[in-house]
């Protein structure tokens, strides 16, 4: 892949200078065999594996366009998904489910020899599958025509800024937009240079730096877990995720508007949630709008009684919990997550939910917290290595180190929660949208500064490129 920062910043400029000088068509024809250089870069055979996914759903969605029957055109979608969770599943939970089936019968007294393949995961599989399996579903139900253009559905899936971690683009958002004609906007190609600093701002300064506290933590630099370790971590954590992933959002983002496209916005300052359900309103929200309409509705949704539709939220956080990973400790996360959303829905209560500002912020912290220690489950490399850190919150231990590490929490965390809080009063979908050209000019230049003195050291991959 190319995303080493200079080399990908090179690439950038060049595709950019490039498209730009070529007419409606040709640019959708370089940017796809741009993007397919992009994502090849690494190992072709992933490329290949792409292309034919790729292929297949594009015959398969024309097929249900043209035909009337409806047994035909639902045995076709079947098809689809079946071929396209089979590859997900083989590459990403393949060895996941083997070892989980040796051990349980182990546990029985049954020794099995399972096969285990060493699978190297291609990038980006579950975003493009997510994009593709949207897709097709949405030609099912008539929702948009399909495509005959292989060229602009091969773009539509593979556009290199959101093809290695999302956002997960939707076919009526994304597909319109390479079906027609760009114009080069000056306005929306300055927004997103800023975009691209805010981004790099987030992963660079924000999330990069609260990681080296949070692999002290996680991997034992700081001792055995006790209150001081939990609270480094479990916080550290809580911001390194989100300004690495927001980062990369909005790097994504950025780079779409410099070719004259939208992305959906990804995340809404999700840690000034109310709820749970708030939270999934916010955090990236490509994923958790995907996993309602094309998951939660189709099982059922809230159409069936209480019930049904407790097993229908935790069903779906359990797979969405999966999806990020073949570890229990993704399963158990997203089990915490259905669990309290199945508990607000069952005990919410209405009358709070216009109480004042304080009650406000209570809500808010309450909600940071519960979503900090289901961070545990997500970060830790063993349920077995999370249940250690939970009990740690019990116990007590001091080192000399554990004072400059919360001073440079607080020094790296602080920055993006003031970011979101003017984010959050502005309703801004970035810093300074609607502002003049001069202090924009000036955020630019800042994050530039920033990022240039207080950029971390230690290089750090994006952390959804392993999902």
């Amino acid at each position: 892949m190319l995303f080493d920062t200079p080399i990908f910043i090179f690439f950038l400029t060049v595709v950019v200078a490039a498209y730009w000088c070529l007419k409606f068509r040709d640019q959708n024809k370089f940017l796809l065999v741009a993007s397919y250089f992009f994502y090849g870069w690494w190992d072709w055979r992933f490329l290949c594996l792409m292309i034919g996914s790729t292929l297949i759903d594009y015959f398969i969605a024309i097929k249900i366009g043209d035909t009337e029957d409806h047994r035909v055109r639902k045995a076709l979608l079947i098809l689809s998904l079946v071929i396209n969770f089979s590859i997900l599943g083989f590459f990403k939970y393949f060895n996941f489910f083997a070892d989980s089936l040796a051990g349980a019968l182990s546990g029985i007294g049954i020794q099995a020899s399972l096969p285990v393949l060493r699978i190297i995961l291609p990038p980006g599989i579950s975003f493009y599958t997510f994009q593709e399996v949207a897709y097709i579903v949405d030609v099912y139900h008539r929702r948009l025509p399909a495509s005959r253009s292989f060229l602009d559905y091969g773009l539509f899936i593979s556009l290199f800024p959101h093809l290695i971690a999302g956002p997960i683009q939707r076919p009526s958002h994304l597909l319109p937009q390479v079906q027609k004609p760009r114009s080069w906007d000056s306005e929306k190609v300055f927004s997103g240079l800023l975009l691209i600093l805010e981004g790099l701002f987030r992963k660079c300064v924000i999330a990069d730096n609260c990681a080296l506290i949070a692999n002290a933590a996680f991997g034992g630099s700081f001792g055995k877990p006790s209150l001081p370790v939990a609270l480094l971590g479990m916080y550290a954590f809580a911001w390194q995720i989100y300004g690495d992933f927001s980062g990369y959002s909005s790097i994504a983002r950025g780079c779409a508007q410099l070719m004259g496209f939208h992305f959906m916005v990804n995340f809404r300052q999700p840690y000034f949630a109310e709820s749970i359900q708030d939270f999934w309103r916010r955090w990236h929200i490509s994923l958790s709008t995907w996993l309602r309409d094309y998951l939660y509705i189709p099982l059922g949704g809230s159409r069936h009684g209480e019930r049904k539709t407790y097993r229908n939220l935790m069903l779906t956080m359990l797979l969405g919990g999966l999806w990020h990973g073949a570890n229990w400790t993704f399963v158990v996360w997203g089990g915490l997550h259905g669990s309290g959303l199945a508990g607000e829905r069952k005990f919410r209560n209405e009358a709070a939910v216009g109480a004042g500002t304080v009650w406000k912020w209570l809500r808010r912290i309450f909600i940071f917290h519960v979503v900090c220690l289901a961070w545990i489950f997500f970060r830790a490399q063993s349920l077995s290595a999370a249940w250690a850190m939970i009990k740690g919150f019990a116990t007590w231990s001091w080192r000399p180190e554990f004072p400059s590490a919360f001073f440079f929490l607080a020094l790296f965390s602080l920055p993006l929660l003031l970011l979101d809080l003017y984010l959050e009063s502005s309703g801004d979908e970035y810093c300074f949208a609607s502002a003049s050209v001069r202090p924009r000019v000036a955020f630019g230049l800042a994050c530039a500064l920033i990022i240039a003195f207080l950029g971390a050291n230690q290089a750090n991959a994006f952390i959804y490129f392993q999902f």
